[in-house]
């Protein structure tokens, strides 16, 4: 793997992070923090009748790559179960700690994970990838009466 930690298609999904901004009257609100490096990330989520998610805001404060996880997240969490973000969130946790090898061959997982794949070498940085992903979760969970997830 000699891709560069910090490429141009890390820092573009860094600056392009969909529903960057907190809702007013969210259902649950979760932030995470990572003790490694201070990133964080705050999840405001509202769900349907069927407990998907239905809106959701974002506040991002992390490295480019957790920036850049955050966006593959947010791209495509709208309309996911309880359950999905939740093997989403299991799925990149293992990946990171090196269960398998390539997230992009799962059809139920998030594409563009590939662009991630040289940071899985620097676990002082997968604190920082997984805030979203667990943020958005746990949220989810809660506003579907689900407890944390």
């Amino acid at each position: 793997m000699n891709a560069p930690l910090y490429n141009t298609d890390i820092l573009r999904l860094a600056a392009t992070i969909p529903h960057h901004q907190r809702l007013i009257d969210p259902q649950a609100s979760v932030e995470k923090r990572s003790a490694t490096c201070g990133s964080r990330v705050i999840a405001d989520v509202r769900v349907d009748a069927e407990g998907r998610l239905a809106e959701l805001g974002l506040e991002v404060r992390a490295c480019a790559l957790g920036q850049a996880s955050a966006s593959l997240m947010a791209t495509h969490a709208l309309g996911k179960s309880v359950a999905e973000l939740a093997d989403a969130r299991d799925a990149l946790a293992g990946w990171l700690a090196g269960q398998g090898d390539n997230l992009d061959s799962r059809p139920d997982f998030w594409p563009g994970f590939d662009l991630i794949a040289p940071a899985r070498n620097y676990p002082a940085r997968h604190p920082s990838i997984r805030l979203g992903f667990e943020a958005v979760a746990e949220a989810v969970a809660i506003a579907a009466g689900q407890g944390a997830a």
